[in-house]
């Protein structure tokens, strides 16, 4: 459920320096339920093993997954999937992978280089920047846009007769202010912001419902399929929410479509479908949100988005600067601007201002960042802990990780699962935190985890770790 690059080479473990060949290995641990013969979550780190029935020779890296299925690519360019079983929504998407993971089979003979999965859609980038999208037909691209204009008139509109001016002024559609009302502050997660917070409250109650439930018509999927962009854009990376997704161009320029009815799409209103890709305005118009001047434009530090992040109903971006940006849903305080409001069109995070953000990563009602230094910010729901702040408060502002276990290490990649996080040290070791239901958190149990906890992982030196929903996969150099 994140966008998050892995950090550069320099500044690698001394291990990696010692003589002898590497492999690239891949563990992983949580739900997923097609991976193991007895299909039980794995509560400790289990070593995904490659036979030559799998046909690819080594890992690349890893993407995370969905809900109940497992994403990565491997280094012939193939994009690998497992752990799904022939029930539910992760056989309709990700197809039927079992124990041992396979290639999914994609309309391209391009070499996949990223990928990422929503609760029920998938979407992969080509070594030529193409995209291939497959899953829930509502997050599939089909051209048209649904939903209602600010203005109260139909937005539905073919959006390959629009393409033309999307792409060549690209700003938003009308935008009448970011924000709905809601309260301010940290909150506690069972606490709302008035008679529109009780009212989204009870709208998401009916999302998730909706969410949870299972998907096994056909009709109800897509197969893969290429996303039509303008002529010379090419992605370099993409990120998965829960009914939206984000694609980042390798000029800088952020790309969405999908769910927007709480603004994830940053497009400045509440749009309830994107059908087709949409420029997203980020460093252009970004508003500045705190009490000295609500809602003043101001030209946010940077000059193109670097990182992208989706989580369930909000998104994240990073520019060249270290800004942070978040828009989308806030009941919880995910958008780290001080209240529950939704930000209907990118907001910077200024209590972030003077810090360099390097990562970012979003889960189903949270975002965690980590900064140039190798600290770890988060913020949003905390029901189960996952914010790593020793207590189950939510915090609408970012709040700095300072668990004794974090003690003199440095933060290097950060990801989010839907109500747990992970995150690599500088040094390779390993933290998990929040929900631990099915074992995501690699601790043996399955009793949640409110601050970072280590997972133990000896002989191997990891490398990048991506959450799936329910899941956590971990990629890591041996030394043979």
């Amino acid at each position: 459920m994140n966008g998050v690059e892995a950090a550069e080479e320099e500044g690698a473990v001394k291990m990696e320096e010692e003589a002898g060949e590497r492999k690239k290995l891949v563990f992983m641990w949580g739900y997923l339920p097609g991976a193991l013969p007895q299909r039980a979550p794995m509560q400790s780190p289990v070593l995904v093993r490659v036979t030559p029935s799998s046909a690819f020779e080594s890992w690349k890296d890893v993407c995370g997954g969905g809900c109940g299925f497992a994403i990565a690519t491997s280094d012939s360019g193939k994009l690998i999937t497992w752990g799904s079983t022939d029930e539910g929504q992760s056989y309709v998407t990700s197809g039927k992978h079992g124990e041992t993971p396979e290639s999914f089979p994609l309309p391209t003979d391009s070499p996949i280089v990223k990928a990422a999965a929503g609760w029920a859609h998938c979407v992969s980038v080509t070594d030529a920047g193409e995209v291939y999208t497959w899953g829930w037909k509502e997050c599939v691209p089909s051209g048209k846009v649904f939903g209602d204009s600010p203005s109260g008139g139909s937005l539905e509109k073919d959006g390959f007769e629009r393409h033309g001016s999307l792409f060549t002024d690209q700003v938003s559609p009308n935008s009448q202010g970011s924000r709905s009302s809601g309260g301010s502050g940290s909150s506690q997660d069972s606490k709302g912001g008035g008679d529109e917070s009780t009212k989204r409250r009870k709208i998401s109650s009916a999302k998730q419902t909706t969410e949870s439930s299972t998907c096994s018509e056909e009709n109800m999927s897509a197969s893969p399929c290429l996303v039509t962009l303008s002529p010379g854009v090419r992605i370099a990376t993409v990120a998965a929410g829960g009914r939206h997704t984000l694609a980042l161009s390798d000029v800088g320029q952020v790309w969405g479509w999908g769910y927007g009815g709480e603004g994830q799409l940053g497009l400045g209103s509440r749009i309830r479908m994107v059908s087709f890709p949409h420029p997203i305005p980020c460093v252009q118009s970004s508003h500045r949100k705190d009490r000295m001047s609500e809602a003043e434009g101001f030209r946010v530090p940077g000059s193109y988005i670097k990182e992208i992040a989706c989580g369930g109903r909000h998104s994240a971006v990073v520019t060249d600067a270290g800004a942070l940006l978040t828009f989308g849903w806030g009941l919880y305080g995910q958008c780290g601007q001080g209240s529950t409001d939704d930000e209907l069109s990118p907001s910077c995070v200024t209590s972030l201002l003077g810090i360099r953000i390097s990562g970012v990563a979003a889960g189903l009602w949270h975002t965690a960042c980590v900064s140039a230094d190798g600290a770890v910010y988060a913020f949003g729901g905390n029901q189960f802990g996952q914010l790593g702040t020793g207590s189950d408060q939510a915090e609408c502002l970012p709040r700095l990780l300072d668990a004794p276990s974090l003690e003199n290490l440095h933060a290097k990649i950060i990801s989010c699962g839907a109500r747990h996080s992970a995150m690599v040290t500088e040094d390779g070791k390993v933290f998990c935190w929040g929900w631990n239901k099915y074992g995501q958190l690699g601790q043996g149990d399955a009793m949640d985890r409110n601050v970072p906890s280590e997972v133990k992982i000896d002989g191997f030196v990891s490398r990048n770790i991506a959450c799936g929903w329910w899941h956590t996969l971990l990629l890591a150099d041996a030394f043979v």
